[in-house]
């Protein structure tokens, strides 16, 4: 794999070259990207651009808080097609009555507004979209961050609710044009290796440099027509994990054939660059030199190869313990060296599921290397999770399932939870392998505040279903010598149309949304006011703060409907004395909403308001907000969920301090949040305050509407200021108006949406 230092040409969508006289400038617009960005953008730039998308999707952990914000803005009407899944809180025993409710006010919504709704168990949202939504040129906007469907000729992206809500309020998505990445493909894979060991090959190289960060990653050359289709799909979901902004594919006959499967032809378009097409990056990928691999324990990027691992266990196993305590510290032992016996690694899990493991071609291949085979009756379990009802009725019709029900394996519904900590939880000190999107530190459920640990490792199906026929002994895909049977795939789409409710868009404005009792109103949130006086409550000095670690997934999913109950859980794997720390700062706020002294609600404020009109004699809390923030070295990598930065605005929460912003998205949750995205320039480990301390930001509403390009900020300490300089980066005119006015839905309410 070759990680170009620069720009390259593409010449006839075949060969690349490092000049040509069209210049680079314009073969910009020879890109796949530029064609599909320029015809959705509404503005007349092509550098600021506002786009507008042909369709929305969201689950059943995120579209309530969605539609409670567009109602609270002024929703009328879906305005697009708006699909409504429910493959994370699908199992409604967890939370009492809870999920169902939430369940039951989506499919009165979509009656309402005029959407569609996806009933449990029918299909992972992703996998819904593609055989039923995606296509040629088109875009699409989901509230989750694997929102892929590049594979298809559609440009998906990943985002939090608040920017679904501007799209339900016909408003824009506004974005600088991104930077395009070619990811030039030639040769074949090796039998053994599926799309999984392409995506952690790939995520491996450009994860930690960046190379890919907020870009568009178009996926090319000639190695592309050698992909099936289920292998460009288990490829492209797992873009996400490079932080990449969208993806896009070049398409051709094996496309249109996939979309004629799947009964909508017309959806086709021929996708290629122009002759001339120009990138700011490449990626050059033989095919053939892919290995299978594995992604370690915590992250997709820790990416080697499984013959790696298998040659030196106890280096890399003990290398993971080691990366584990920057994470966990002493709250628990990682043991992961223990599963070593004789040589050789002994896995307790393997998982096939959700949009990157659950599709057709890998379940197939899988049950080829374990068909006749038994996984053993020790500890090591096999779940499978088929993407969608139509692809479990296909395995059930060709006899694959019955093969691996044969081997000792369990096949279950279409569902998302393992994912994210919502089924199949290992045991403590487990080490799962699962061909799923994510590997994060507590991602597959184990709960570090109460003393137990596990860990998953990232890997391929067919790796997956090797290490199972060995009885859990880690295994190579490559080590399977047979055929693979690559059965053909038949679509059933009666499935859908006998429980898929679809309003066609046409909107029912008399349907009474059914609100459960866990569902709930966001509260009021108030404007930015002219100066912030902010006690920093957590300081997080991990490489990376992952959206898991600001809001735990599993644990939280029945409460994503509340946003008070929700908040009780910020932070709690990471910093568990958070919550206690913000509730005490916001007393001093609400203090002041209800018209009282806040050094009453929060003594110490008295005397550092003293300090403060010291220097600056007008500062009183007329003019001043109380509130709390947190500073993380690079937080927001992973989900979409808008909730890592809610749950904190919720807590009185008025910024975050990074020294950069893993994603986009999380970024934009902040700021459409009402908190300040501060960036700090100075080293972590020298920091001009710790946690505990007060900090006074005077001036810092003019500062945001005036564009200053730096912020004067001061510790209060020992009865002393002590200034230092914040950033806000790039901030688009509504991105300001949004911040000063407290939150998107103020934003809305003030302009009468």
């Amino acid at each position: 794999m070759k990680l170009h230092d620069g720009g390259v040409y593409l010449l006839h969508g075949t060969e690349l070259a490092e000049e040509n006289p069209i210049g680079a400038a314009e073969a910009k617009k020879g890109t796949m990207a530029y064609g599909i960005l320029k015809a959705h953008n509404t503005s007349d730039s092509m550098t600021d651009l506002k786009i507008k998308f042909d369709a929305l999707t969201s689950h059943d952990i995120t579209y309530v808080g969605i539609i409670q914000t567009a109602r609270a803005s002024g929703l009328e009407k879906f305005p697009l097609p708006y699909i409504l899944t429910n493959c994370h809180n699908s199992l409604c025993a967890v939370g009492g009555t809870i999920n169902e409710d939430d369940h039951m006010f989506g499919l009165t919504a979509a009656k309402k507004y005029g959407g569609v709704y996806v009933p449990p168990m029918q299909a992972v949202i992703h996998q819904y979209a593609r055989e039923m939504l995606a296509g040629g040129g088109k875009m699409i906007l989901g509230s989750d961050s694997h929102t892929r469907y590049g594979a298809l000729g559609t440009m998906a992206m990943g985002e939090g609710g608040p920017e679904l809500v501007k799209q339900l309020l016909n408003r824009t998505y506004d974005i600088k044009m991104p930077g395009v990445v070619a990811v030039y493909l030639t040769g074949d894979v090796q039998p053994g290796v599926g799309p999984q060991d392409i995506a952690l090959a790939i995520i491996g190289a450009v994860f930690k440099n960046g190379y890919v960060k907020n870009k568009v990653m178009e996926f090319v050359g000639p190695g592309v027509k050698n992909l099936s289709m289920d292998y460009r799909i288990g490829v492209d979901v797992m873009t996400t994990e490079t932080t990449c902004l969208s993806s896009i594919w070049t398409t051709d006959a094996k496309t249109e054939e996939y979309l004629a499967i799947h009964g909508r032809p017309e959806d086709y378009k021929e996708l290629e660059p122009a002759d001339v097409a120009y990138y700011d990056g490449c990626i050059e990928i033989d095919l053939g030199t892919i290995k299978p691999m594995i992604a370690l324990p915590y992250h997709p990027s820790m990416a080697f190869t499984i013959d790696e691992v298998n040659a030196d266990p106890y280096d890399f196993l003990k290398a993971t313990e080691e990366r584990a305590k920057v994470s966990f510290g002493d709250k628990v032992k990682v043991d992961l060296v223990s599963k070593i016996h004789n040589g050789k690694i002994q896995v307790d899990q393997g998982i096939i599921a959700g949009c990157a493991g659950g599709g057709f071609e890998n379940i197939c291949d899988a049950a080829d290397i374990l068909r006749g085979k038994s996984i053993g009756s020790g500890a090591f379990t096999l779940n499978v999770y088929p993407a969608s009802m139509p692809i479990f009725k296909e395995l059930v019709k060709n006899g694959v399932f019955s093969d691996l029900i044969e081997t000792g394996a369990v096949i279950k519904t279409a569902f998302c939870g393992p994912c994210f900590g919502a089924g199949d939880t290992p045991a403590n000190n487990a080490f799962s392998i699962r061909h799923s999107t994510r590997n994060f530190p507590n991602r597959e459920g184990s709960k570090v505040q109460e003393g137990q640990i596990s860990s998953v490792a990232l890997m391929d199906a067919r790796s997956i279903a090797a290490t199972a026929a060995n009885k859990g002994i880690l295994t190579s895909a490559q080590e399977y010598t047979g055929d693979y049977t690559k059965p053909k795939y038949f679509f059933d789409s009666q499935i859908y149309a006998n429980r898929v409710f679809d309003s066609h868009g046409v909107a029912d404005p008399d349907t009474e949304l059914q609100l459960g009792p866990n569902i709930k109103d966001w509260p009021n949130m108030a404007e930015l006011p002219e100066n912030l006086l902010l006690k920093v409550v957590s300081e997080i000095h991990d490489p990376v703060t992952t959206t898991d670690e600001l809001i735990p997934s599993g644990e939280t999913s029945s409460y994503r409907s509340n946003p008070l109950r929700l908040a009780s859980f910020a932070l709690s794997r990471k910093d568990p004395a958070y919550v206690g720390r913000a509730k005490e700062v916001q007393k001093g706020e609400k203090a002041i909403e209800e018209g009282k002294d806040p050094v009453q609600a929060v003594p110490e404020v008295g005397a550092v308001a003293e300090t403060v009109r010291g220097a600056f004699a007008d500062m009183d809390f007329s003019n001043t907000g109380i509130g709390s923030t947190i500073f993380a070295v690079k937080p927001g990598d992973g989900s979409a969920r808008e909730q890592a930065a809610s749950c904190q605005k919720v807590l009185g929460g008025w910024a975050n301090i990074a020294n950069e912003y893993a994603t986009k998205r999380y970024r934009s949750n902040l700021i459409n949040w009402g908190m300040l995205p501060f960036l700090f320039a100075g080293d972590d480990k020298e920091l001009p305050f710790a946690n505990g301390d007060w900090l006074f930001i005077p001036g810092v509403k003019k500062a945001v509407e005036e564009k200053a390009p730096e912020i004067s900020a001061y510790t209060v300490r020992d009865g002393k200021l002590e200034k230092f300089a914040l950033t806000l980066g790039d901030l688009t005119d509504d991105e300001r108006e949004i911040i000063t006015d407290g939150c998107l839905i103020n934003y809305y309410r003030k302009h009468q949406v």
